[in-house]
């Protein structure tokens, strides 16, 4: 094992399964959650996709497991079938290094709850899976897991959401006091705060900042809405693409849906992905996207942390985020694997401010429209704004306003020269002031 990881003192078989990942060092995340965890303390991790959070909590956890109990010990929850069945996955490739007796178990929806519950008559030690179907078998009381001295609220935001913050507060209200709980989240939304509050008095905080796009392997687009509809550049921008795979983001599940309804009257075939979905839609939704029956899917920020789709060409960003540290997780959906990607961001002028928020994280774009299924390179958006008017384009103004007199006296183009200048003075002082 890299001596990088000996500084945690992990048992044998831990040890084992970093060796069997290929773990070289800790990331940044890892580097602060673990020795909090081996602590027994609460914490909040804030981080990306990527940074290997999952990993900094499996690992201190699976770790601190007494294998002399065959009882519920450690609860993960997740806010979606499929990033369980992920982590479960992860736990499993660890656990696979020991020759004791430690069982885990996933838990999701759309699987035969009665047929579940008859085999929860041995229960594991670590339990994974989705909020809903965990408290199902809580109230069934086919699973118990007041015994748990650590729960994992994965992707909180997500959960907050997806509506599913009740049932992991359900959970948690059954469980002992003393209980370590560990929140990751990409963002901490206000509404987030109150639960947190409820059960965590002083938690550990550590928040990884996002990391930079790799700029050169995307290519990222402005394209202007200008007066045209927001659908209708949709299309184009689409249609001019001819996309293998594109993933239209949207805020809301409501948005998703409008802008999904939209295309499909166009005549695309479009998949959608948001937390609207029922369990069964959604399962069946994601098996037709891993088949390619999709050219285009509308979806929420769900798709950009809480799904895997492998294979994405192209982001769409048909709004920006509110939280832009979204936009990164959105758009490092494509660009995967060395492959490139394009990522094109359609906006209006009150996201200027946004944008140039985003730009300073380390984004360059290049400013185009498509019409015709022709792409022009536009004028780069700041330069109209910073440039500052040449006495050519002074001179013009203040001729336009000052007119030649029907009578011309004497002295008549002196005086329309000190009235110009009088202007041009004037414009010049609004300059100024404007660019300070």
């Amino acid at each position: 094992m890299s001596s990088a990881f000996k500084q945690y003192e992990f048992k044998a078989f831990i040890q084992e399964a970093i060796e069997a990942l290929g773990f070289h060092e800790p990331t940044p995340i890892q580097q602060k959650i673990i020795p909090m965890i081996k602590k027994g303390q609460s914490a909040i991790g804030q981080s990306q996709t990527g940074t290997g959070k999952t990993h900094s909590y499996l690992l201190p956890l699976l770790d601190g497991l007494d294998m002399e109990k065959q009882q519920v010990q450690v609860v993960i929850t997740a806010p979606t079938r499929e990033l369980a069945k992920q982590i479960h996955h992860e736990v499993a490739r660890i656990l696979e290094h020991t020759d004791q007796a430690l069982t885990s178990k996933c838990f999701v929806g759309g699987t035969d709850k009665q047929r579940t519950i008859d085999k929860l008559k041995s229960q594991p030690q670590v339990v994974v899976g989705t909020p809903g179907r965990i408290n199902d078998l809580v109230k069934e009381q086919a699973l118990f897991v007041h015994t748990a001295k650590a729960i994992v609220i994965d992707e909180a935001d997500l959960m907050l959401e997806m509506g599913f913050i009740e049932d992991v507060d359900q959970i948690a209200a059954r469980m002992q006091e003393g209980l370590q709980i560990l929140v990751f989240s990409a963002t901490i939304p206000e509404k987030l705060k109150p639960f947190l509050k409820k059960y965590m008095e002083n938690p550990q905080y550590a928040h990884i900042e996002p990391k930079q796009v790799q700029a050169e392997n995307i290519e990222f687009i402005l394209v202007p809405k200008k007066s045209r509809s927001k659908v209708e550049v949709l299309y184009d921008v689409l249609t001019a693409f001819n996309p293998f795979l594109a993933i239209v983001f949207t805020n809301t599940k409501a948005k998703a849906d409008e802008v999904a309804d939209a295309l499909l009257s166009k005549g695309m075939k479009v998949g959608r992905v948001h937390g609207g979905l029922a369990a069964r839609e959604r399962a069946k939704m994601m098996k037709q996207v891993r088949e390619l029956d999709y050219q285009y899917i509308v979806a929420t920020d769900l798709a950009a942390r809480g799904i895997d789709i492998p294979g994405v060409s192209h982001i769409i960003n048909y709004e920006i985020p509110t939280d832009l540290d979204f936009f990164i997780h959105r758009v490092g959906r494509t660009a995967r694997a060395g492959h490139s990607g394009v990522a094109v961001t359609i906006y209006e002028p009150t996201d200027e401010d946004a944008l140039n928020q985003i730009e300073k994280k380390g984004i360059s774009f290049t400013h185009k429209e498509v019409r015709n299924g022709e792409w022009t390179e536009l004028t780069e958006r700041h330069k109209r704004k910073n440039r500052r008017p040449g006495e050519n384009e002074m001179d013009v103004k203040a001729k336009s306003l000052v007119r030649k007199p029907k009578k011309v006296k004497p002295g008549y183009k002196k005086k329309m020269k000190w009235e110009m200048d009088k202007i041009k003075k004037r414009e010049r002082r609004i300059n100024r002031r404007n660019n300070s």
